[in-house]
């Protein structure tokens, strides 16, 4: 088991001793997440998360830094006000970049759609950003509805290549960090994966001889951060001067809750998504 998770997915796997060495097998967990993550995690397993009684612990930790394909300048960042509700805004580092990207408007669940790539066009940053009504009461609502229509397949269709058009663009999107963590026990048993938590039902025979063995904890923790870093060197197509133009440049706000992203583009496959509502 341990050679094909080398193997098939590049992970390691480890026997640690939960009965006679619970802190310090917990300890070890969280250092091994805090170095895999620069230090960004730490703490995955809170005290007393694991005793004695522990079988098989299941910890998956998200570090994710990317830098820009096109930078935001830090000179261009400043506090700007962000629509938590209608009664509520939070002042927030509001990054600024005016360049060529590609988007698109969905009119199905009335939102504008930004793909931000990272350096070398591997992964995209891609923003689903409901758009801005006079009635702010609608905030909120709008973003449930669009989470309420959106599945695996809709995201795909509406992130085609022949679904977005590359136009120079006004982008506002706030400098943020995120980071949360989720028992994912509940959520598993809801999508139906019952028996790895049940002493009688779990069927760990592949990994180990041991009788009785079954999940005892998940956990799920993530990180993200989102800044102006970016690549030294600016694109060379971006240092062209440009003439005047009466021609009005789209804008793209994000001054109000929005889902994101993190896409690999030949691929398709969503690595990471989140929704930022609140600084």
């Amino acid at each position: 088991f341990k050679d094909s998770c080398r193997k098939f997915y590049q992970a390691e796997m480890e026997e640690l001793d939960f009965v006679c060495a619970t802190e310090e097998s917990r300890k070890h967990i969280n250092t091994w997440v805090a170095e895999k993550t620069e230090g960004k995690i730490r703490d995955l397993l809170s005290a007393n998360s694991v005793y004695p009684m522990t079988c098989l612990v299941l910890v998956n930790a998200i570090y994710f830094k990317g830098n820009w394909d096109k930078q935001f300048y830090k000179v261009h960042t400043k506090e700007r006000p962000f629509q938590v509700s209608k009664n509520v805004q939070k002042p927030v580092q509001m990054m600024f970049r005016k360049s060529t990207f590609k988007m698109t408007y969905i009119a199905e669940i009335c939102t504008q759609i930004l793909v931000l790539p990272y350096v070398g066009q591997e992964l995209n940053m891609v923003i689903l950003l409901p758009r801005e009504r006079t009635d702010l009461n609608t905030i909120s609502y709008l973003l449930l509805q669009v989470e309420k229509a959106l599945t695996y397949e809709k995201f795909v269709m509406w992130t085609k290549p022949d679904m977005l058009a590359e136009e120079e663009v006004e982008v506002f999107l706030p400098r943020f960090t995120l980071e949360e963590s989720y028992d994912m026990e509940c959520v598993l048993r809801d999508l139906g994966m019952t028996d790895g938590f049940n002493t009688a039902r779990a069927d760990f025979s592949g990994l180990s001889c041991q009788p009785g063995l079954h999940l005892s904890k998940v956990v799920h923790k993530p990180f993200m951060e989102v800044t102006e870093e970016g690549t030294e060197a600016v694109a060379a197509s971006e240092a062209r001067i440009r003439g005047l133009s009466l021609r009005t440049v789209p804008r793209f706000c994000a001054n109000r809750p929005f889902l994101f992203f993190i896409q690999h583009s030949s691929t398709g496959a969503i690595l990471f998504c989140g929704r930022f509502c609140s600084p």
